[in-house]
């Protein structure tokens, strides 16, 4: 029998093709892991500018612990089990936080902030958490760069956020959204 009629061979090169394509579908929809946070309450009228900054801080904060503590951080903690076995794997990704004003025309501010993970550190992750287990290492190492990012990120929008002060569309349902989004990479 031929290579090109043997059945076994066929059936195993779509056995190959079908789990590369459910492995690229489930690849796809754990890149991210996603804090939402919704306010209602409108801030009094005579509330000062810094009341007014420290709503939306408390608004990216809760975002922050949504998505940290979420179940979508799991399966990008799962990615890890192969990057932390091969030294010249890594992984990068971004850290955004953007704010909506749902009463007001302004557009949404957002900030981005790009990140690293390196074999390195889950090495060092490896030493705090006195574990072996990858995607215990990388659940750390992530939480740690998605603080980071939220951080910086909020630095960016903040002068951005002043100006929405200024014009006033906090005066109204505001919405803030953490998204950390990671991309496995390869080092050439």
């Amino acid at each position: 029998m031929s290579y090109r009629t043997n059945p076994d061979r066929i059936l195993e090169n779509i056995d190959r093709a079908r789990s590369r394509d459910i492995e690229r579908a489930l690849s796809l929809n754990d890149r991210q892991a996603r804090g939402r946070e919704l306010d209602t309450e409108v801030p009094e009228g005579d509330a000062t500018t810094p009341e007014r900054l420290r709503r939306i801080f408390g608004l990216v904060d809760a975002g922050y612990r949504r998505a940290a503590q979420g179940t979508e951080m799991i399966p990008l903690a799962n990615r890890f089990r192969a990057i932390g076995d091969i030294s010249h794997h890594w992984a990068r990704g971004d850290v955004s936080v953007s704010v909506h004003y749902h009463d007001s025309e302004r557009r949404d501010d957002v900030g981005v902030v790009p990140f690293e993970i390196t074999p390195r550190d889950l090495e060092e992750a490896k030493k705090t958490t006195r574990t072996s287990r990858p995607d215990v290492n990388a659940m750390k190492v992530l939480r740690l760069r998605l603080r980071d990012g939220v951080l910086a990120a909020y630095r960016k929008v903040e002068p951005r956020l002043r100006d929405a002060l200024k014009e006033r569309a906090d005066l109204g349902h505001l919405e803030a959204e953490i998204t950390l989004d990671l991309r496995p990479q390869a080092n050439e």
